[in-house]
């Protein structure tokens, strides 16, 4: 925290309030997109890592269909959280 605002990785101030939902929506799609990308990495050398851990519970399908949300998210989110993109 820097004077009592909630500082992002961006490095932008946000509120207290409804900000830090969309910043925990952030993070989880970001997280997803990288566990889903080394995973994809991992799987064209023969390891599904989130299949060994997912599969037995039938979840590999629901948790492609989140990378793949995310995915879009951040799409469409990323000028907005980019420091480089966002400048005009």
């Amino acid at each position: 925290m820097i004077n009592g605002l909630i500082c992002d990785y961006t490095g932008s101030k946000v509120s207290k309030g409804g900000d830090e939902k969309m910043k925990m929506l952030h993070i989880a799609a970001y997280t997803l997109l990288w566990v889903g990308g080394v995973n994809l990495g991992l799987s064209a050398f023969g390891f599904d890592v989130v299949n060994l851990v997912l599969g037995g519970l039938g979840l590999v399908q629901v948790f492609n269909i989140l990378v793949g949300v995310s995915a879009v998210y951040s799409v469409a989110t990323h000028m907005g959280d980019c420091k480089v993109c966002g400048k005009q």
